[in-house]
């Protein structure tokens, strides 16, 4: 069985194998969307495939759309050549659910796949003729936070932000270069509504996407390449709105296992490819079943009915709420936790530490029961309902390859969010954050892990991070198992607010979570006898 359009006329094989096909008519879907698109997507990788593609999946066979989702990739155009084309833009979306079972079903929902490249005038020409259509409804996001950067450390634009700068809208390269001139296409077409909306994990998501539109705009204003009215028609949120959202499904990379279970059950050419930008891809996507997605209801152009597929539509100070809800207390607090000290222990799965009687109860504690008495309820999700989902659902899923190594990545831009919010909430509260105990511990064992020794005195391998050079520059001369080599090199890092949002020891805590690191460098089983003694 192939998972082409072809391949899945042969459907009592697809239903022998468990797989559930589209009751929709995927070529005329398609035609249909060509012909007047209604909602473009940015950013065509895994968690857009399975959970958008998926919403977009259940609207159309229910009969709430009868168009499809415009898929356009900025950044890694081996997507589209590698995993679009060859499979007619079919996705064979797999749930992995913690009893071992999967569901599996074939969404024919994405319905063109469009390399954003200006140089390319076939490609090009597409794009200004979608995002010219009067009809189109919206243009969602999921890029990477780092797709709406524009400046480095230094202020400055980054070179290729200040070529797309100098070379005006007609020759964009990266992503919000892209998205501008392609909005400066609709403007000069006759202005109609459009939504903006960024749909990628990061705080005030639509807030970020509408500042680096419009800044790119103001620079090409600078240059003569636009008008002043283009800028206020992107300024005019009856015009063109950037929503705000909340995303939340863990997506991990194709694992093998999946790969060799469809294809033993008849389907081929399913393995994994890693493409020339290190993109981690399949025809196949393996995802976690929660999910949920809450966005801010403001489409001047109309929308889909997306609260027929689960998305909850709401206001901006509810979106918030949730995203607040979610990345300081109910599940990124605790990844974040597992992370660190799943990499010093040991540990490649994230589901493997929730066996331990010590990583599950810390888990317990950040959440539940240090977390929770300051938690924003957003009203539309229960926190309580949330947390206990994430700690006893989603993390001990079994069959979720998600790694350690893979959570611990950039954790020093993480922390101030994940666990200063926290603090500075019973800081301000108390007076100060001396009530907290398991808070202390994931921030010691996050400056433990930055040691790069594990619990039995191995070196390891830290995961990618902005400043590991310096933080791992400031610990210098620390050795495990001689507690004497420390001389207070913690004290710059838990005192600067940048990384965690308070200084430390004004919150009480500093001296605290430097006892805690003493006791985790007395030598090897140290750490495993630290959380013991703080959790037993």
């Amino acid at each position: 069985m192939k998972l082409t359009l072809e391949g899945l006329k042969a459907r009592s094989g697809w239903e022998k194998a468990g797989i559930a096909l589209p009751q929709y008519d995927i070529a005329a879907t398609a035609d249909k969307t060509k012909a007047a698109p209604v909602w473009v997507h940015f950013g065509a990788g895994n968690i857009f495939r399975i959970f958008i593609g998926g919403i977009a999946d259940t609207l159309l066979a229910e009969g709430y759309m009868e168009k499809g989702i415009t898929c356009v990739e900025t950044f890694d155009f081996d997507v589209v050549d590698k995993i679009y084309k060859p499979y007619d833009n079919l996705v064979l979306a797999v749930t992995l659910k913690a009893d071992g079972s999967t569901d599996k079903r074939v969404l024919g929902s994405l319905t063109e796949a469009i390399k954003a490249q200006s140089q390319d005038p076939e490609a090009w020409g597409r794009l200004k003729a979608v995002f010219t259509d009067p009809g189109l409804q919206m243009v969602s996001f999921t890029i990477t936070e780092k797709g709406y950067s524009l400046r480095g450390a230094d202020g400055n634009f980054f070179p290729f932000v200040q070529a797309d700068i100098d070379n005006g809208p007609e020759q964009p390269g990266a992503a919000m270069a892209v998205v501008c001139a392609l909005l400066h296409a609709r403007y000069q077409a006759g202005r109609a509504p459009i939504a903006v909306v960024s749909m990628d994990n990061c705080s005030h998501n639509g807030e970020k996407l509408q500042a680096s539109v419009v800044t790119m705009a103001e620079e090409w204003l600078k240059k003569g390449f636009v008008d002043e009215a283009f800028l206020s028609y992107l300024k005019d949120e009856k015009q063109v709105s950037f929503p705000w959202s909340m995303i939340d499904k863990i997506t991990p990379r194709p694992a093998e296992s999946v790969c060799a279970e469809l294809e033993k059950a008849g389907v081929e050419d399913m393995q994994p490819v890693i493409t020339s930008k290190k993109t981690y891809i399949a025809p196949f996507v393996n995802a976690e079943g929660p999910q949920y997605l809450v966005i801010e209801d403001k489409f001047p152009n109309g929308r889909p009915p997306l609260e027929k597929a689960g998305v909850y539509m709401t206001d901006r100070d509810t979106v918030n709420k949730v995203e607040r809800m979610k990345v300081t207390t109910c599940l990124n607090p605790l990844h974040t936790a597992l992370a660190v000290y799943g990499c010093v222990l040991g540990y490649t799965l994230i589901a493997d530490e929730m066996k331990s009687p010590e990583l599950s109860r810390l888990v317990e504690k950040i959440g539940p029961e240090e977390g929770m008495p300051v938690v924003t309820d957003p009203g539309i999700l229960s926190p309580a309902d949330f947390v206990d989902e994430v700690i006893h659902v989603r993390i001990p899923n079994p069959f979720m390859p998600d790694t350690p190594q893979r959570i611990a990545t950039d954790t020093s831009q993480k922390v101030g969010i994940r666990y200063g919010e926290t603090i500075k909430a019973y800081v301000t509260k108390d007076g100060d954050a001396k009530r907290l105990t398991a808070i202390p511990l994931a921030i010691a064992g996050w400056c433990r892990y930055l040691l790069a020794v594990d619990d039995e005195g191995k070196p390891f391998e830290l995961s990618p991070d902005p400043m590991a050079a310096e933080l791992t520059g400031a610990l210098k001369g620390i050795e495990v198992g001689k507690p004497d080599t420390y001389q207070g090199q913690l004290k710059p890092i838990l005192s600067n607010a940048n990384i965690f949002g308070i200084d430390l020891y004004q919150a009480g805590i500093g001296e605290r979570i430097e006892a805690m690191f003493l006791e985790e460098i007395a030598g090897p089983g140290a750490v495993l006898a630290t959380l013991k003694k703080y959790l037993g």
